[in-house]
C-alpha cells in the first residue's frame, strides 16, 4: 500500500513526530500517533530496526511480520547519529517537529550533544521529548537495558501467571512493552495539552519497570492490605469466583461471573438450581473459600454443552462468557470484521485501530516504510539540496538496506 500523499485525516493532523525508537514500545506509540493523523518520520540506525529481522514469517520485501505490526503509516530513513553530520541533520529535522520519541539506553543522547534539558529545550522550546527506557536514567538500576520478559519476571507478573504445575510463566504477549507504549502515548498527549495552554514543551518519560509494576492490579493491593504474597491461580481470579476457564463438550470457555445476580442466573440456565441457596456458594467470599468444589459442580454441568451453544445462551441472558479462541478464531469472529479489527490493503495486513473518535476516526495510513525509503523527500523538505544529500550518503551518514 503506497504512502498516501493526501493530507491525513485524524485528531493529530498537522503534528510532526521524529521517531528514533526501535523494537516495540516506542514504535507502537508512534504508530498510534500516525494512525490518528500525525506525520511520523522514523529514523533507524544503520543496521535498521531489529524487528525487521525477527522472523520468519517475512513479508514480500523481506521484513519480518513483527516489524510490520508496529510501523505502519510512517515515512522512513536510516541515519548514523554517532556521526556529527547525522546529529546536525537531526537538528535540522527537529526545526519543524512537535514530538521526538527515543528509546536509547539513558545517557546516549547526552553523549551525542542531544540532551533535552541542556541541548534541545533551549533551542526547541515547544518540543515534546519522550524517552522510553527499561528503568529510567537514575536510581539503583538506572541506565540498564530492559526487555519485556525480564521485566515480567522482575516485577512479579510471572509469579501470578501460570499453573502450580507449570510454575511462573511469561504472559504470552509482550504486555509490558505494550503498556509502556500506551503510557508513552498518554504522556505525549498530556504534554501536548499542556503546551496548548502554555506554549511550553517538556520531557515525557515511560519505563518498562514502572509500567510492569502498574499492571499488578489487584495483586499488589491484595498483598498491601493482607500481607500475603499472591499465588499462581492459572486462569482464575484472586478475588472473584467463578471467574475461570472451564471445559465444555468441544473445548473451553471462560466464565466471568462478577456478582451474585449473575451467579444465580448462570445456575438456573445450566441446571445447578441448588447452588445459590447453598451457604458455600451464596456469596462471592464463600465461593472463593470453596473454589475447588464449585469448579467440580460447574464442569460437570458444562460437560454436556457445546461451546457455541453455551456462550450464546449465557451471554444473551446477561452472564459473561466467551470461548477460549485461537488467534485465527479470534479474527474470524463476525464481530471482529464488524469492528474493522483486521486491516488488509495490497500486501499489508495488520490489526485495526483500538481507539475510535466520532469526528476524526483515524485510519491505518500506509504500509511500513522500507529501510531508508523516504530519505530523499524528507531531507529535501528540511531544506537540504541534492548535493548535500549525496554528501551524507557518501559519508555513510544516510543508510539503506544495501548500505550507504
Amino acid at each position: 500500500m503506497p504512502h498516501s500523499s493526501q493530507p491525513p485525516r485524524g485528531a493529530l493532523a498537522g503534528l510532526r513526530v521524529i521517531d528514533l525508537s526501535r523494537v516495540l514500545a516506542g514504535p507502537l506509540c508512534t504508530q498510534m500517533l500516525a494512525d490518528h493523523g500525525a506525520q511520523v518520520i522514523k529514523i533507524e540506525p544503520p543496521g535498521g530496526d531489529e524487528t525487521r529481522t525477527l522472523g520468519p514469517p517475512f513479508d514480500d520485501e523481506g521484513d519480518a511480520a513483527y516489524f510490520t505490526a508496529v510501523n505502519r503509516g510512517k515515512r522512513g530513513m536510516a541515519m548514523n547519529l554517532s556521526q556529527p553530520e547525522g546529529r546536525q541533520t537531526l537538528l535540522q529535522l527537529l526545526e519543524g517537529a512537535d514530538v521526538l520519541v527515543e528509546n536509547f539506553i539513558p545517557g546516549t543522547m547526552r553523549r551525542w550533544g542531544l540532551d533535552f534539558e541542556r541541548d534541545l529545550q533551549p533551542r526547541f522550546g515547544r518540543l515534546i521529548y519522550c524517552a522510553i527506557s527499561g528503568f529510567g536514567a537514575d536510581g539503583p538500576m538506572g541506565g540498564l537495558p530492559g526487555y519485556d520478559a525480564v521485566l515480567q519476571a522482575m516485577c512479579g507478573l510471572m509469579s501470578v501467571n501460570g499453573e502450580p504445575a507449570s510454575g511462573p510463566t511469561r504472559v504470552g504477549i509482550p504486555v509490558v512493552d505494550h503498556l509502556t507504549g500506551y503510557n508513552a502515548l498518554t504522556g505525549i498527549l498530556l504534554a501536548l495539552h499542556h503546551r496548548d495552554r502554555t506554549g511550553e514543551g517538556q520531557r515525557v518519560e515511560a519505563t518498562l519497570f514502572d509500567s510492569a509494576l502498574s499492571l499488578l492490579v489487584p495483586h499488589a493491593a491484595n498483598w498491601m492490605y493482607s500481607g500475603q504474597a499472591p499465588e499462581l491461580l492459572g486462569s482464575a481470579h484472586p478475588n472473584i469466583a467463578p471467574y475461570d476457564r472451564f471445559a465444555c463438550q468441544d473445548g473451553e470457555v471462560f466464565l466471568g461471573i462478577l456478582n451474585d445476580r449473575q451467579f444465580s442466573r448462570f445456575c438456573a440456565l445450566v441446571g445447578l438450581h441448588a447452588l445459590p441457596e447453598d451457604a458455600r456458594f451464596a456469596t462471592n467470599a464463600a465461593r472463593l473459600r470453596h473454589r475447588a468444589v464449585l469448579r467440580g459442580e460447574i464442569e460437570a454441568a458444562l460437560a454436556h454443552w457445546r461451546r457455541e451453544a453455551i456462550c450464546h445462551e449465557l451471554m444473551r441472558n446477561g452472564v459473561p462468557v466467551g470461548p477460549v479462541n485461537t488467534v485465527p478464531e479470534a479474527f474470524a469472529q463476525a464481530h471482529a470484521a464488524h469492528r474493522g479489527m483486521q486491516v488488509q490493503d495490497g500486501g499489508y495486513r495488520g490489526i485495526g485501530l483500538p481507539v475510535r473518535l466520532s469526528a476524526t476516526p483515524g485510519a491505518a495510513r500506509g504500509a511500513p516504510p522500507r529501510m531508508g525509503e523516504h530519505a530523499q523527500a524528507i531531507l529535501e523538505e528540511a531544506g537540504l539540496d541534492a548535493a548535500g544529500i549525496q554528501r551524507l550518503r557518501t559519508q555513510g551518514v544516510l543508510c539503506s538496506r544495501d548500505g550507504p
